[in-house]
């Protein structure tokens, strides 16, 4: 997935779907742990929560879904 940074102040943000909070146990104002790992950026939240693999797959048929036009360019 292909995300945009949007100017906020003298930052820049990134803007996560709420389908990717909700996998990530995260809501408005959560705390992330960022890594910087052999060139990657890694996030991840700070205070993990377990999710069940059965809402895990419905959230992520919903991203695919909402996604697919980018996903399947992405795959060309």
């Amino acid at each position: 997935m292909i995300k945009q940074l949007r100017k906020v102040g003298n930052s820049n943000a990134l803007i996560l779907d709420k389908p990717i909070l909700e996998l990530l146990g995260l809501e408005e104002d959560g705390q992330v742990q960022l890594t910087i790992q052999d060139g990657n950026l890694i996030v991840t939240p700070a205070r993990p929560k377990l999710v069940s693999p059965e809402e895990l797959s419905d959230k992520l048929d919903y991203v695919m879904k909402k996604r697919q036009e980018v996903l399947r360019r992405l795959a060309q």
